[in-house]
């Protein structure tokens, strides 16, 4: 049996926005999650073409504003994190917590103090931080006074963001990504480039715009980051869903392979070659605009070249099938990224098709492309669990999932792959990002909240946290 690197980085992966809470306390501003509706319906609200970034407190809930109290509670948390044996967590600085606007010259100084303690209550257990210097979170007024990422003054503020926290972090954290599944402003750029219809999603020339912008921003944390310790490990994080075609017919070969670039390759290939693609034309030209429409210099793509991730980090939830020739398949509509329903496959309780094999083809295409250590930094399983009465939950099923997805990681080693580490998305239960609902649990930690706030928040031990015990306490050895 083929065993893990000695030093392999076990974990769990959490966001600032949907665990936190404390949004008004310690001089944080708002952040676009911190307008982002609750419900499964918050998608649906947030690309209307009326919506605008303003908070409706009688009309919607927030549940972001409140998180799972982590704010307070950090030392709870990562005390239990510890007694898993957590080898590393992922978490993110919450840009607004630093500048409460983005614009501003000078940092938050109790918004870097929380960070202070929370890094110091991870090293002291020995748990390597991985940060995310922006994961869905920017400010909101960025997106409300400067249109989102379209902007090129978000470089500035940007960079002087990851300056303050480079600077201030990088002799306890190696381990930095520099924006969250950055491609899938493809899809949905409400979450990674503050952009919704009214200011200016619905032009995919912008979202290309913001894109350029963002590589621009990350190059320049590279180039930080590296200035101040050349060991620093910096790297990008992308969503990969590996696609597959629906059947042998050229056209949809073709589609396949073009879904793949378009989608799973394109920012990576930006961000670790350090140069934009020989498809980039052929990309942008299918919807109406090409590459040198765009506004970028020489520098900047010197800059691009100079500074490419040291590794790819990316999430891996579902694959996605790609038919271009059938009219009449079935839609695989959980998928946040779209495509047909794979009859091979069974979903989750929100409709996300489960597929271990396609984490295994998604490992080997990335590092045979990029030849770069990879990161799996999500990976997980949204499903509603019940509690009994002594406070147990017997989630067998995330188990399983969750087992599955390790022998693919462990089959993907054997065939050659450079796996860093693991942390499984959620490790305690939070906000959904995609429903803004707690009841879509993934954790290993339950935590008393219901959908509608309600709740103890206490926190308590699922079956799967004794199960991920013994993973990391055996390096993977025994599942």
């Amino acid at each position: 049996m083929t065993e893990f690197p000695k030093g392999f980085l076990w974990g769990g992966a959490t966001a600032a926005n949907q665990l936190e809470g404390g949004y008004r306390e310690g001089g944080k501003g708002l952040s676009i999650a911190d307008a982002l509706p609750g419900g499964p319906d918050r998608f649906k609200i947030v690309t209307q073409p009326d919506f605008n970034w303003s908070l409706d407190e009688k009309k919607y809930t927030y549940p972001n504003h409140r998180g799972i109290d982590h704010y307070h509670r950090f030392k709870e948390d990562i005390a239990l994190f510890a007694e898993m044996g957590f080898k590393c967590y992922r978490f993110s600085i919450a840009w607004s917590r630093i500048f409460p606007q983005g614009d501003e010259t000078e940092p938050n100084e109790a918004g870097l103090k929380f960070y202070d303690d929370v890094i110091a209550e991870c090293l002291k257990y020995d748990i390597e931080p991985v940060i995310t210097i922006s994961h869905y979170e920017m400010p909101l007024y960025l997106a409300q006074h400067y249109g989102g990422w379209k902007n090129k003054s978000l470089i500035k503020f940007y960079e002087r963001f990851a300056d303050v926290v480079l600077t201030r972090y990088h002799k306890q954290v190696k381990y930095w990504m520099t924006f969250n599944e950055i491609n899938s402003a493809f899809h949905f750029p409400v979450m990674s480039q503050g952009m919704v219809p009214s200011n200016g999603a619905n032009q995919m020339q912008n979202i290309y715009q913001a894109w350029h912008n963002q590589f621009v921003a990350s190059a320049l944390s590279v180039k930080i980051g590296h200035a101040l310790d050349s060991h620093l490990q910096i790297g990008c994080m992308i969503l990969y869903a590996t696609a597959y075609s629906y059947d042998a017919n050229p056209i949809n070969q073709l589609a396949t392979l073009q879904h793949n670039q378009d989608f799973n390759y394109f920012c990576g290939d930006v961000q670790v070659r350090g140069e934009y693609p020989a498809y980039t034309n052929r990309l942008m030209k299918q919807f109406g605009f090409e590459f040198n429409d765009l506004d970028w210099n020489d520098e900047e793509l010197a800059l691009l070249k100079q500074n490419p991730v040291d590794y790819i980090g990316f999430s891996y939830y579902m694959s996605s099938t790609v038919n271009e020739t059938a009219v009449d398949t079935e839609l695989a509509s959980g998928n946040l990224i779209g495509g047909v329903k794979n009859p091979f496959l069974k979903a989750s309780e929100w409709g996300w098709q489960i597929d271990p094999v396609g984490l295994r083809i998604a490992l080997n295409e990335l590092y045979n492309r990029y030849q770069k250590p990879l990161f799996i930094v999500e990976n997980g399983l949204g499903a509603v669990d019940q509690i009994n009465d002594q406070h147990q939950v017997d989630d067998g099923y995330r188990i399983d999932y969750l087992r599955e997805h390790i022998e693919a990681m462990r089959a993907a080693i054997a065939d050659g792959v450079d796996v860093m580490g693991y942390t499984p998305w959620g490790c305690i239960d939070l906000v959904s990002a995609s429903t803004g609902q707690m009841s879509k649990r993934y954790g290993f930690i339950y935590v008393d909240l219901d959908d509608a706030g309600n709740g103890t928040l206490n926190r308590y031990k699922k079956r799967s946290f004794d199960w991920y015990r013994m993973v990391i306490e055996s390096n993977g050895a025994k599942l």
